[in-house]
């Protein structure tokens, strides 16, 4: 919480990124490889302040590309949007340094979670 009493930009980021390292890393299917993030972009949609109840945060993926692919997220309440937000992410070669592509197997992951129409129908829970 920030000195406006609501949850902080910064927050959101956070969020995010628990989301998606649960949605990467499960016990089948991982990025160990390495990714990295290459971009982020959030629409702040309503106000979210304080409360000890949790918020759900739905992700699906929207792009697949060679070297790159971009999750899309809500954090939200039954009938609130407080949050619309994608990440593009870059499968990363961490020992040589240097961006790599999508092995067959992550494609096959990532194109579970693809909803053509950008809409979060076929969406994630996390």
């Amino acid at each position: 919480m920030d000195a406006y009493g609501h949850i902080n930009n910064v927050v959101f980021l956070r969020y995010l990124e628990e989301a998606r390292i649960d949605f990467l890393f499960r016990p089948d299917k991982d990025f160990r490889q390495g990714s990295v993030v290459a971009r982020h972009e959030i629409d702040y949609k309503q106000q979210l302040v304080h409360r000890h109840t949790p918020v759900d945060i739905e992700l699906w993926v929207t792009q697949i590309r060679a070297a790159s692919f971009t999750v899309a997220y809500e954090v939200k309440d039954p009938e609130q949007v407080y949050v619309r937000a994608q990440t593009v992410i870059v499968p990363f070669d961490f020992e040589a340094q240097r961006p790599r592509r999508l092995t067959a197997e992550e494609r096959e992951f990532l194109e579970e979670y693809t909803d053509d129409e950008d809409d979060p129908a076929g969406a994630v829970a996390a």
